[in-house]
Parts: structure tokens; sequence; C-alpha cells
């Protein structure tokens, strides 16, 4: 044992050894501080050194002007504060923000492509050049002489009017200019005679910078003149900076009177080198523009040349089956390139995560991939879906077994055939695989990773030397998921004026106080940018006796309640007499009534309408785009679920609402009713106003069956409904019947409330 003094020591070195960095990281910068300090210049920190070329001052910091600010040349790489100053004198104007921030930043987007074509090239070349290479760029325009050139599918055209060459480039930089000179920093000029890799004309622009005058392609020399200008061959393709066209636009009006050429290429050149004194380059800080010109009757899949490999550019290609060929054999290579690249990452991970402290054991399957997800509990478990080759065990309407078809077939075929494959090209020339039947399959989607599957194959396999044998083998397989990508939507704002329509029959009377009561506070009182109509469903024995007995007079003195309190609201009611009331009669009746932008948010009795809801129902919805059509958070019935709590499940209780997302309720939808309109009509020439046929539809299926606009159902948890027995019309069709009695029946509790009421109600039967 250590003697008194030593142990005391040992104790007090282990209570200060997790502070023992920290103290030795500060005595070392103290340390280093002094030492500076003993070693700076005497004269003071504001002294600085001489420059080589100018007096002092000039080489130890940025150059400055006499008021402070950075002189030219660094004003757009030092940040300035611009103080907010408002004359008191001048009456306040709101100040009108943009409607995107990287507009109000000040960002431009990157790559603009213009393709020039022709009358005789629009309809073959120009629209192979569209399927190749237009997808993979932000914006693509077709620029021709034509005067009225019919569009093909998918372009967008821009026709000048005047099919002369030189005009036509004049017309096209202007064009530029003028609708895209602000919003791009580098444009893209090409002929539909080339083929250009797009994303290898992308991966260069991200490689330059900005900041210089660039025009970038095939350097050619000019017929008869300078031997050190050049110009940049139309064919080949070149890329234009924006600040070089910013430049370029206030002579191009000088460029078309003085300078005679015939080819387009060689005006655009010569005007850039009189002018701006910029000649074309084919290499611009370490990124060369390689291309290749194609020989007569050339073959693309046999062609080796380095310089092929590499081209950005093809050109002249001759026809549209050439286009396709050439962008079949870059689109192998590029997919070959990526492939090897990723065996090398692959490799470099395998021998990283050894070093890690988890070992070989924290790699996972497939090499960077991510891990599979792991449930914290039994709900977080992601359960597997059971197929074969002709059926699926779990189905979207939730039977138990239906026939796979459509996508599903599709995914399982290339599975299979994937799977094969891979086997294949592991064990050829050893042994050949082929599928006699697939005994199992488990597929699943894990949200971390992407689709997992796992097969059961009954295979044969058959040797080199002709032997067969059949065995069985499980293979796992992951399709991982992609780059994700933005959609481009149109621009909605939250200030659209919404409509409410709210059908109401001689069953939700006991309900429509609660919900004027939520929709005055929620959105009267907030004054939100919220109507509401009634629509009041008579059956026909009521409408008769409605002098007499008038089974809405309490809606409509409700009704007037409001608009006394609310002096300047409205809220209209429409009387319909019907026995079944249809949605879509419901809402021909309303549509009529108002204007063609109207925002429809078709609502039922028991929502709790709030803003927070108005407002997703504004940005989900698009005209001519888009419709919405939430699934509303149903609650439980709270006799089941609050049995022994009865108190705390009152309606004042600030506790949490039990309940499940009601996804066979389609009575909530938003909509505009231009798109309603057009929908409509489409449906009416098929029907042929059948009255049997609009009763048994809903504004879903007139969507969904006649019209190609965006359908998006999402669960919506601000849209919340109090729970209550619906009414179901036997007279509905059989599926609208059907879904309104599940809902009923799924709506009740879930299985645990309902289980523990039948083992209470057994105990209490048993005793």
């Amino acid at each position: 044992p250590l003697p008194g003094p030593a142990m005391r020591l040992a104790a007090l070195l282990a209570a200060l050894r997790p502070v023992l960095p920290l103290v030795l990281g500060l005595s070392l910068g103290c340390s280093l501080s002094l030492l500076r300090a003993a070693w700076g210049p005497p004269g003071g920190a504001d002294q600085r050194c001489p420059g080589p070329e100018g007096p002092p001052g000039v080489g130890g910091a940025q150059p400055e002007a006499a008021n402070g600010r950075p002189a030219l040349g660094h004003e757009e790489f030092r940040p300035r504060i611009v103080p907010y100053y408002r004359d008191p004198s001048k009456p306040y104007k709101k100040v009108l923000r943009t409607r995107y921030i990287q507009t109000e930043l000040g960002f431009h987007e990157r790559l603009f492509v213009a393709v020039l074509t022709s009358k005789a090239t629009l309809n073959t070349l120009a629209v192979a050049v569209n399927k190749t290479i237009a997808h993979h760029f932000p914006r693509l325009l077709y620029f021709t002489g034509l005067r009225s050139a019919k569009v093909p599918h998918g372009m967008v055209l821009v026709a000048h009017g005047d099919e002369r060459p030189i005009w036509l480039m004049y017309e096209t930089m202007r064009y530029i200019h003028q609708h895209f000179g602000a919003d791009y920093d580098w444009f893209y000029v090409m002929q539909d005679d080339t083929y250009a890799q797009a994303e290898q004309i992308k991966a260069l622009v991200t490689h330059l910078s900005i900041n210089q005058d660039v025009y970038l392609g095939r350097a050619e020399e000019f017929i008869g003149g300078d031997e050190q200008a050049r110009y940049c061959h139309g064919g080949f393709g070149y890329l234009l900076s924006r600040s070089l066209l910013l430049k370029l636009r206030p002579h191009l009006d000088s460029c078309r009177n003085e300078i005679l050429s015939v080819r387009p290429d060689e005006w655009l050149g010569r005007c850039i080198i009189d002018f701006l004194d910029i000649t074309c380059v084919s290499q611009l800080q370490g990124q060369h523009y390689h291309t290749y010109e194609l020989a007569k009757n050339t073959e693309p899949e046999k062609e080796e040349e380095e310089e092929f490999q590499a081209a950005l550019a093809v050109h002249p290609v001759s026809d549209m089956t050439l286009m396709y060929r050439l962008h079949k054999h870059f689109s192998k290579v590029q997919l070959d390139r990526t492939y090897q690249e990723i065996q090398d990452l692959q490799m470099q991970i395998r021998n990283l995560t050894v070093l890690t402290p988890a070992g070989e054991t924290g790699l996972t399957w497939p090499v960077g991939i991510n891990a599979p997800f792991l449930p914290k509990s039994r709900f977080e478990v992601i359960s597997w879906d059971y197929f074969t080759e002709q059926h699926l065990f779990s189905c979207p309407d939730g039977s138990p077994k239906c026939e796979l078809s459509g996508a599903s077939k599709a995914d399982v075929s290339e599975i299979i055939e994937s799977a094969l494959g891979e086997l294949n090209s592991r064990y050829q020339p050893l042994l050949r695989f082929s599928k006699r039947q697939l005994l199992n399959g488990y597929r699943r989607f894990d949200p971390t990773r992407g689709m997992e599957y796992t097969l059961d194959l009954l295979l044969e396999a058959v040797t080199q030397k002709g032997h067969s044998h059949v065995l069985a083998k499980r293979v796992s397989l992951v399709r991982p998921l992609s780059k994700v990508e933005i959609i481009p939507m149109p621009y909605v704002t939250e200030a659209t004026r919404v409509q409410l329509v709210l059908p109401l029959t001689v069953q939700d009377l006991d309900y429509v106080a609660n919900f004027l009561d939520v929709f005055a506070m929620n959105t009267l009182d907030t004054h939100d940018n919220a109507l509401l109509t009634l629509l009041l469903v008579y059956h026909p024995y009521d409408a008769q006796r409605v002098s007499q007995v008038d089974v809405f007079a309490g809606v409509k003195a409700m009704v007037g309640e409001l608009e006394k309190r609310y002096a300047d609201v409205k809220i209209p009611w429409i009387s319909v007499k019907t026995e079944v009331p249809s949605q879509v009669k419901l809402m021909d009746i309303v549509s009529k009534k108002h204007p063609v932008d109207t925002l429809f948010f078709l609502t039922s009795v028991w929502t709790e309408v709030n803003v927070e809801f108005l407002n997703r129902c504004r940005m989900n919805t698009i005209s001519n785009w888009q419709v919405f059509f939430p699934v509303h958070f149903q609650e439980f019935n709270p006799a089941l679920v609050f049995r022994s709590e009865q108190s705390a499940a009152s309606p004042g209780s600030d506790m949490l609402r039990d309940g499940r997302f009601d996804r066979h309720s389609f009575a909530e939808a938003c909509f505009y009713n231009s798109d309603y309109m057009a929908a409509r009509t489409k449906l009416a020439a098929d029907v042929l106003e059948r009255d049997e046929a609009l009763e048994n539809m809903e504004v879903f299926d007139v969507f969904l069956h006649y019209s190609s606009l965006h359908l998006f159902r999402a669960v919506e948890p601000g849209l919340v409904q109090k729970y209550a027995l619906r009414s179901c019309n036997p007279r509905l069709s059989e599926e609208l019947y059907h879904r309104c009695v599940l809902s009923n029946l799924e709506g009740l509790a879930s299985r645990s409330h309902l289980a523990m009421a039948l083992f209470e109600q057994e105990q209490a039967n048993s005793t």
C-alpha cells in the first residue's frame, strides 16, 4: 500500500485528470499570446508595412477610399450595412416583399440553354435534342426564324419571324438578354445538329468563376483575319457568361448594321472581339471544352478514340437515329464511370471502417447505404409484405389477397431479373442459373434507406459440363432512395379568400351550433379571409311543410344572430329539395352562384374550422394544377375511451384526444371553381346527366376520373372532428354506404379500448 502523502497525491491527480487538457490549453494559449505581443512591431498596431509597389498601407490590407468605404474593385466582396431612414414628412408605404427569398437576395439560376433550329429540322433533330438532353437542363428554349411554326409537344419555341441566320442570332441574343439576362449566370448556345453531354456541361459551369467575361467553345480562326482573334464555332456550342452578355447588349444594334458575315457564329464572334476585345478560348481556369467532329458513317458504338470519349459536344449529327445512338453511347459511358466511382467509394468505406471503434461489425450492407431502421418499440416495427408472382397478400383496400398487377407486377419482375443477373455475374462461367419458381417474396419500405426485398428462389444451376441441379436460394436486394428532387410548383399565397360550403340535413341539426361557434371564434374574430355558405337540404316531405314547420328555422335564427354580432358578415343559405344529398348535385348548385376563381372548401358539420388548416387549404390548392382532399382526424367515442375518467374527458379538458385519421371519408375537399367546372363538363359528356350516376359519385370521383389535375390527399392534423355516429343513407351506392359504415365502426375506439370494454363487460356478466 502507498504511504499517506502518496495516496493523497494520487487521489488529487485522479480528480484533476478530466480538467488537465483545459488547463494545458489555457496555459499554451496565454504563452503564445505573450510571445506574439513581445515580437510585434514597436510602432503599434496601426503601423502597416509598405507594399512592394505603393505607399504604406497598400500591401497590408484592402485599400479604402477617403470616406471609409472599400475602394473600387472590392465593393461586391465586403458587406455594407445600409442604415434605415424614413422621412417623417412622407406617408408610410408598406414594403413590397418579393415572392421568393432568392429574388430578394439576388441569387441567380446557374444555366440557361438556347437551341437554334430551322424549318427543316424542327420536327426531327430538335425533337431528338428535346428527348435526349432537355430534361437535364433547368431551362431550355428553342429559337427559330419561322413566323408561325407548329410547336412539337413538350417544347418551348420562340419564333422571330425572319429566317436569315444573322437576324436569327441577333434576335436570339436580344431575347435572351431581355427575358433571362437578370436570372441566369451562364448561357449555353447550341444548334439542333449538336449532341451535348448535359451533365458534363453543367459540371463545367460549376468550376468557372462568374466574375469573368467568358466566351468559351471550340476556337476557330477567321478567314483572312487576325491570327490572334478567334470565334467559337456554333456547331459545337459555346458558353457565355452573364457579365459578357450584359456588356454585349448595347452593341448588338451596331454589330447588326456594321458587321457583314455569312455565318452567325462568325458574326457574333466578330461583334464580341470588336466591341469587347474578348476572343474565344477552348480552355479557361483549368477547364477544357473538348469537342469532336463526326465523320460520315460514324459508328458511335465502335468509336474508341480518347478525344471522342472525352467530348462535351459532338457535331455534326445528321439524323435523329444518330442522335439517339450518341445519347445511348455517352449514357453508357457515364453509367460505367458512375459504377466505378461507387466501387471506389465502397472500397474506401471498407478500409476506413476497420479503423472505427465498431470495426468491421459497423459495416452495413450494401456498403455506403444507410443502416436499416432500428425500432425502439413494437409500434415502430416496419412490417414485411408477402407476395408471389401472381398475388399480393397486403392489398391497398385492406383485403387479404389481391392480384399482382400494374406497377407492383413490374416491380416484382424487375427484382427477380436483377437477382438472376447478379447471381450469374458472380458465378459464371462455372455456373449458370435460371429461374424455376419464386417460392416466397417479401418486401418493405424503409424510410431511411429505400425498398428492401427478400426472395426465396427455386433455381436450376447448370455447370460448364452441362450437369444441372435444382436448388433453393435466398437473396436480399435493396432499391435505395435516389437523389431527392424538388418538383417545381406554381406560386400560391395565403391571401386567397376561402369559400366554405356546408351541406346540412335534418340529421345534422344537433351539431350546427357548435360548428357556427367554432367558425365565428376561429375566422370571424380573427378577421380571416373566409366566407360561409350553407346548403339546407330538405327532404321532399319537409319541403312541402316548410310554410307550417321549417325544420331549419333554428339554423336560420343562429345565422341571423351571427350577422347581427358581425355587421360586415353575410352568411347566405341555399335551400335544396332532394331525397339523396349527392355531393356532385349540391356542388353543381353552389358552383353556378360563385365566380370561376372561387376557392371552395367543402366541409362537414362535425369539422372544427381553424386558421391553420385554412392556410394549408390555400397553399395546397393550386388553380389548374392541384386539388386537395385532406384526411381529417376523427375522435373516438369518449364513452369507450374514458369509461372510468368521465370527468377528465369533459369538453373543457386539455388532455390529448384519442382518435384516428379517417381514410374512408372524402367529405372535405379544397378546389377551385374553374377546375370543378372543367371536370364537371367532361363528366356531363360521359354520363349524359343520369341522376343515378351522379348519386353514386363524390367530388373526389369527379376529379379522379374526369380531370388531369394532381390529387393531393394527405392526413391533416389541424382538421379535427368530434365523435358522432353518422347516419348512412341506404339510397347511396353500395361503395359509399359501405365506406360510411366502416367509418362509423372504426371510429368507435381503438382495439385496446374495445378489448378492455369487452373484458369489463364479461367480468360484469360473470359476477
